[in-house]
């Protein structure tokens, strides 16, 4: 019987330290970077979002958290994106554009951004754009992400000298429904999307790399419900459920794509990662895939240090150094 309960004591403590407790949930604008400030930069010039009226509106930031040491904010309504961004005192030259998940309903804030810091910034030296990108909701645009994602890459490729970057060493890192963003602008950064005719506008968008966590890939048999609905609608036909499936649009341009996926994710399938890893196998695309039996959905590194799946930060860390820069051989 005691040892039953200390069992039960142990495992308490074990999720306590995984997931933030949570409370009613409350609107916390202020913690996210005043407009103006060095971190916060704006994607596009004011009032001139393609698609979007010039007067935007009004972000919600929400936590979720009880725990002040483990926030859990997300933000929706964004319809003026941004990017964060964390600098290393002593930047590697590698940059990230983070795309957080959310099901493309909402865009989560720290656990799969702020979190990221200690690993990828102060240890790594990477420095990380986390970016705001518009969501489908009450837009008929289903581009308006990728075109985010595609300015963003290039507005940090045009500011690489400024923050001490290598313009060929820009890579993207997205997370469930992020990471299916990041698909798609690893397939779709020459797509032409509206944009505003300026100089960053005619720079590359291509990441050159990618880094896949846990990802939405697949739009039909393994699709994340939520993500496809309100991305393709309630009742898509099967050449737009092809079209978003990320696996369909692999070829030999794609970047090198580094794939982390938990075997008991009961909510995006692993299916995806495999389909994925599948279609830049026959594509010729240098891979690297990392399946974990525990971990479920959403752990990005919130994860009990013994625990397997916490290594993949290190792993991808020493993946992205082993990446040759653009155009080398």
């Amino acid at each position: 019987m005691r040892c039953a309960v200390l069992i039960s004591l142990l495992a308490g403590c074990l999720l306590a330290t995984v997931a933030p407790a949570h409370a009613v949930d409350r609107p916390v604008p202020q913690t996210e970077p005043a407009l103006g400030t060095p971190t916060r930069i704006e994607l596009w010039p004011a009032g001139r979002v393609p698609g979007e009226p010039k007067r935007p509106t009004v972000p919600k930031v929400i936590e979720r958290s009880a725990d002040p040491a483990l926030p859990d904010r997300y933000i929706d309504n964004v319809s003026a994106p941004y990017l964060v961004a964390y600098h290393p005192a002593k930047p590697n030259g590698t940059a990230l554009l983070v795309i957080p998940g959310g099901g493309y309903q909402r865009i989560v804030l720290d656990n799969e951004g702020t979190a990221l810091v200690p690993a990828f910034v102060e240890q790594g030296g990477v420095t990380l754009f986390v970016l705001r990108y518009r969501l489908p909701a009450g837009r008929e645009d289903r581009q308006a992400a990728l075109a985010d994602a595609q300015r963003a890459l290039r507005v940090i490729r045009a500011g690489a000298g400024k923050w001490q970057l290598d313009p060929s060493r820009i890579g993207v890192m997205g997370f469930s429904a992020g990471g299916h963003v990041a698909a798609r602008l690893s397939n779709g950064y020459a797509t032409a999307l509206p944009g505003t005719g300026d100089a960053i506008d005619a720079l590359s968008a291509r990441p050159d790399f990618a880094l896949l966590l846990y990802p939405v890939i697949d739009m039909g048999k393994h699709a994340h419900g939520g993500s496809r609905t309100r991305l393709l609608g309630d009742h898509p036909t099967p050449a737009l459920e092809q079209q978003y499936s990320m696996q369909a649009q692999v070829g030999a341009q794609t970047p090198p794509t580094f794939l982390v996926h938990a075997q008991d994710d009961t909510v995006v399938s692993v299916h995806n990662s495999l389909l994925y890893y599948q279609a830049l196998l026959a594509a010729g695309v240098p891979s690297e895939m990392h399946l974990f039996a525990h971990g479920g959905h959403g752990f990005s590194v919130r994860l009990p240090a013994d625990s397997l799946a916490a290594q993949w930060p290190t792993l991808a860390l020493h993946w992205m150094q082993a990446q040759p820069a653009a155009g080398a051989p």
